[in-house]
C-alpha cells in the first residue's frame, strides 16, 4: 500500500511541474530560445544538495507560447518556472492569480537589482510581483564588412555608424550599397523601427486598440514601405530556412541585431565566415527588441524552491553568466556596469565591444508598453508588409489589411 501511495505522488508531483526524486526534489523549468542557463544550473544544484534542475526548452516563442497558455489554464504542465517573453508578458499579468507572489518569497527587496522600467513591468497595481528580469533585447546593427568593402563603403564599425544616425540615413545607404540586398526582411527593420516610435505600439496603456491611430505605428510602416520600394530587402522571413542559408551565402549584408541573436548569426553564418560580421550601432535613439521574464505558477509544489532558483537565475551574477553564454543582454544595472559586461568582446565579430554598444543602446532606450495581443497583430502587420515586398498588394491595400485584421483579432 505504501509503494501505490509513493507512486502516486511522484505522478501528482509530475503532472504539477517538480518531480519527487530519490535524492530530492527536480525544479522544472520551462523556457524558450536560449537562455544561456546550463553553467548556472549545475552551480545551484552543487550549492543546494537534494535540488536537481531539469530545463524543458521549445525553440520557437511562437510555440512556447500557446502550450504555456495551456498549461496556465489547465493548471498543470506549466513546471515550476517558467519563462515570459515581454510580448506576452501582459496577457499573464491580467491572470496574475496564477503565479506566485514573489513578494512572499523576499523580491521586494530586489527592486535595485532591475532597470526600473523593467521591474514595473512585472508588478501589478496593488504591488504583487509576478516576475524577475531575466535580459533585454538591446539593439544594434550587425553588417558584413566584407560586402561592404566590396561596395565601396567604410568597413569600420564607427565610421559605419555614423552613416546612419537616423533611419533615413539608413536608407540612403542601403540606396549606395552595390551587390546583395542591403537587409533580410521587412519585417525584422519594421519592429525595430516600430519600438522606437513612443511609450506604446497597437495598444494605448489602458489596453485600447490604437494601430490606426497611433501616429507611431504609421510613421514605423511607411518608413519599412519605402525601404521596400528602394529594393533594399532580401524578402526573407525571419527564422526560414531560407533566411537561416541567407547568412552563409551572404543574401543580405545587414541585419537590425538585438543581443541575443548575435549566437544565431554566429550559427548560422559558421567558422568560415568569423571575422566578416561585425556590430555598430542601430539607427535612432537606442532601441530593445525582447527580453523576458521568469515566473512561478501557482500549481508548482514547490514555490520556495522555485523562486530561490529564480532569484538566483536573475541575480546580477545570473544575468552576466547568461550574456557570457549567449549574448542575451542583462537588465540588471549592475550586470550592465560590470567590467565583465561592459568590457567584453565578441570574437566571433571582430573582437566587437559589444558589451559598450548595447550597454549604451540600452541606456537611450525608452520603455515600450506591448497590449495583451501584441505579438498576433504584429504578426499581420508584418504579414501585410511581406504582400507588400511580394507585390501582392499595394502599400495603402496592405495597410487597410492589417488594420481590419487587427481589429477583427480583439472583437
Amino acid at each position: 500500500m505504501s509503494r501505490l501511495f509513493a507512486l502516486a505522488a511522484v505522478v501528482a508531483l509530475s503532472a504539477c511541474g517538480a518531480q519527487a526524486t530519490d535524492d530530492g526534489t527536480t525544479l522544472i523549468v520551462k523556457t524558450f530560445s536560449q537562455f544561456g542557463y546550463e553553467d548556472l544550473y549545475r552551480e545551484y544544484e552543487a550549492s543546494h544538495p537534494g535540488i536537481k534542475i531539469k530545463e524543458e526548452n521549445i525553440g520557437k516563442l511562437g510555440d512556447y507560447t500557446p502550450k504555456l497558455q495551456q498549461w496556465m489554464q489547465t493548471g498543470k504542465g506549466a513546471g515550476d518556472v517558467v519563462a515570459l517573453e515581454e510580448g506576452i508578458l501582459v496577457q499573464f499579468m491580467a491572470r496574475p492569480d496564477q503565479f506566485a507572489d514573489l513578494r512572499e518569497h523576499g523580491a521586494a527587496e530586489l527592486e535595485p537589482n532591475f532597470l526600473p522600467w523593467k521591474w514595473k513591468q512585472a508588478v501589478t497595481g496593488d504591488g504583487k510581483i509576478v516576475g524577475l528580469g531575466t535580459d533585454v533585447g538591446a539593439q544594434g546593427m550587425c553588417y558584413r564588412k566584407d560586402l561592404f568593402a566590396q561596395a565601396g563603403l567604410p568597413t569600420d564599425r564607427d565610421q559605419v555608424g555614423a552613416l546612419w544616425p537616423m533611419w533615413d540615413d539608413y536608407i540612403e545607404v542601403g540606396k549606395r550599397f552595390k551587390g546583395t540586398k542591403f537587409f533580410d526582411s521587412s519585417g525584422g527593420v519594421y519592429q525595430n523601427v516600430l519600438m522606437q516610435q513612443g511609450d506604446h505600439t497597437y495598444y494605448d496603456t489602458s489596453n485600447k486598440l490604437v494601430i490606426d491611430s497611433n501616429p507611431g505605428v504609421l510613421k514605423a510602416w511607411e518608413t519599412t514601405v519605402r525601404m521596400i520600394e528602394a529594393g533594399l530587402s532580401a524578402n526573407v522571413d525571419q527564422w526560414s530556412p531560407q533566411w537561416n542559408a541567407g547568412f552563409k551565402n551572404g543574401a543580405f549584408a545587414t541585419i537590425p541585431c538585438p543581443s541575443w541573436m548575435l549566437g544565431t548569426i554566429e550559427k548560422q553564418s559558421g567558422p568560415e565566415l568569423k571575422g566578416k560580421w561585425d556590430v555598430t550601432r542601430v539607427p535612432g535613439d537606442g532601441a530593445v527588441r525582447g527580453g523576458s521574464f521568469l515566473a512561478v505558477p501557482k500549481q508548482s509544489k514547490h514555490q520556495k524552491q522555485a523562486a530561490e532558483l529564480a532569484t538566483f537565475l536573475t541575480s546580477a551574477k545570473g544575468q552576466t553568466a547568461a550574456f557570457k553564454s549567449k549574448n542575451n543582454f542583462p537588465s540588471s544595472p549592475q550586470a550592465i556596469d560590470d567590467p565583465a559586461v561592459r568590457e567584453f568582446t565578441n570574437p566571433y565579430f571582430g573582437d566587437a565591444p559589444v558589451g559598450k554598444i548595447f550597454g549604451e543602446s540600452v541606456k537611450a532606450l525608452k520603455p515600450v508598453y506591448l497590449g495583451p495581443d501584441n505579438i498576433a497583430i504584429n504578426d499581420r502587420v508584418v504579414n501585410a508588409l511581406t504582400a507588400v515586398e511580394q507585390r501582392k498588394l499595394t502599400p495603402d491595400e496592405a495597410w487597410v489589411k492589417a488594420v481590419d485584421d487587427a481589429k477583427r483579432l480583439v472583437r
